[in-house]
């Protein structure tokens, strides 16, 4: 390409079907795995990385997204940085191939635990920034794009995206008649959290108390006190951020909080696994689609694009909710996490 049309700004419209086609192939791929092959074996623990377990039903996903890379590579200069790949991730094509480089964080499938027993929805994530080395952080992405990977019992599948300055979109798929329906994005527009799902994410052994003592305490002040003869908020455990993020997007819970992290710190266990920024690489879907997305403090969330940074975030359906929100969470999380 001469000089003069070399771009300088990444190529939004271009990246967007790109990733959006990557996504469709995986989940394919893993449908098929899923439909042949038995529980026992997806659940397989393969290895450990820096990231996560890596399990037998992620493996399929890995070699699969590989080998698309490197075919992409053949074009344009990317480095790929995602879960159960190298720390330092992997370069694909050659310095001034294709557009501007750019750096791809990726969850292939977040919500393993629970897409490996055909319990519940996964979802493929995965984030576009920029090219500034390892300097690179959450805040610079620019396109995000997030499929859901359903269970062999489930025949939908929602997509979505976003666009740095633009409004998310969304799109239905239904896969067995092989048909594409556009999705209302509509997070609640609600500004409490009675008669709604607000969760905190309490997934694993390792201070559970005290992360159920903080949800009472942000639940009972943002309700004005507990009423026991009335069920007025409801919480969803569900094991991906991808997923939470969806269901705040599409309307479906107001409230989400993740402080693992925090909660490790305070019992003196500093490496256990929590949130990694893979798990967060579509964060822009909520930002375009009009709800807050921040840490607890209700700051911009901030990490690099890595495999190892133990992250902390809360998901609020509309500013409403944070405005409430934020204060009391910022006060109980500093009462009994610092």
């Amino acid at each position: 390409m001469p000089a003069t049309q070399i771009m300088t700004k990444l190529d939004h419209r271009t990246l967007v079907p790109r990733l959006r086609a990557l996504q469709v192939e995986i989940r394919s791929a893993l449908r098929a795995v899923m439909e042949t092959q038995a529980v026992a074996m997806l659940a397989q623990a393969v290895r450990d990385d820096a990231g996560d377990t890596i399990f037998g039903i992620d493996v399929e996903v890995e070699k699969l997204l590989l080998l698309y890379c490197e075919k992409w590579g053949e074009e344009q200069h990317f480095t790929l940085v995602g879960e159960g790949l190298p720390t330092e991730g992997l370069t694909f094509g050659v310095p001034g191939r294709g557009g501007p480089p750019f750096r791809l964080l990726v969850d292939p499938i977040d919500g393993t635990r629970g897409l490996m027993f055909d319990k519940r929805s996964g979802w493929c994530l995965m984030g576009c920034a920029p090219d500034h080395g390892s300097d690179t952080s959450l805040q610079d992405i620019e396109v995000a794009v997030m499929t859901e990977l359903p269970t062999t019992r489930q025949n939908i599948s929602d997509v979505i995206w976003a666009i740095a300055g633009q409004p998310t979109e969304a799109e239905r798929h239904d896969l067995v008649r092989n048909t594409k329906t556009p999705l209302r994005v509509m997070p609640s527009n609600a500004n409490d959290i009675r008669h709604g799902f607000a969760s905190i994410a309490n997934y694993f052994p390792g201070g559970k108390p005290l992360i159920a003592e903080l949800d009472e305490a942000i639940v009972n002040r943002a309700m004005g006190g507990w009423n026991p003869e009335k069920a007025e908020v409801y919480s969803d455990q569900y094991i991906s951020t991808g997923g939470q993020l969806a269901e705040v997007v599409l309307g479906r819970d107001r409230f989400v909080l993740d402080v693992r992290p925090l909660v490790y710190k305070k019992i003196g266990v500093e490496s256990a696994l929590a949130c990694r920024p893979y798990d967060l690489s579509s964060w822009l879907v909520g930002q375009q689609a009009g709800c807050v997305v921040c840490d607890p403090f209700g700051k911009p969330l901030s990490a690099p694009l890595d495999v190892t940074t133990n992250m902390s975030f809360a998901f609020y359906a509309n500013q409403s909710l944070a405005d409430l929100l934020i204060p009391i969470v910022r006060e109980e999380v500093t009462r009994l996490l610092s």
